[in-house]
C-alpha cells in the first residue's frame, strides 16, 4: 500500500464514529521447541522468564499465559508473540509446557 492510499483512507464517519481497520494476524511458525529464557536487562534487575517460539495465535497465547501465571502464582503478560512471566519459575514453567505438549529448550543462563 503506497502512502497516497494511506492518506485517502476513511478514519472517522459522523454516522459510525471511528473506523478501525481489520488487521490480519500473522503467526510465526514454530520449530517445535518452546524457548524459555531468563532476562533481567532493562528491567531494573528484576528477573523475568520469557517464552517464545510457540507458534500460537494471540488468543491461544493469552490463555496459556493466564494458565502459567496461575500455576506459578505470579504476574506476567503477552508481548508480541512472547509470554513474560515474573520471577524465576523455570522448572514449574517447563513442567506445564511439557504437559501442554511442547518441547522445552532453555536458552541462556
Amino acid at each position: 500500500m503506497s502512502w497516497q492510499d494511506q492518506l485517502s483512507q476513511l478514519v472517522y464517519s459522523t454516522e459510525k464514529g471511528k473506523i478501525s481497520q481489520e488487521k490480519e494476524e500473522v503467526v510465526t511458525p514454530s520449530d517445535g521447541f518452546a524457548k524459555v529464557r531468563k532476562e533481567t536487562k532493562g528491567r531494573k534487575g528484576k528477573g523475568v522468564i520469557t517464552i517464545s517460539g510457540l507458534g500460537l495465535n494471540n488468543k491461544e497465547l493469552k490463555t496459556l499465559a493466564s494458565k502459567l501465571k496461575k500455576v506459578c502464582g505470579c504476574g506476567g503478560s503477552v508481548v508480541d508473540e512472547t509470554i513474560e512471566i515474573q520471577g524465576d519459575k523455570r522448572d514449574i514453567i517447563k513442567a506445564e509446557l511439557e504437559k501442554a505438549g511442547f518441547k522445552v529448550k532453555f536458552i541462556g543462563g
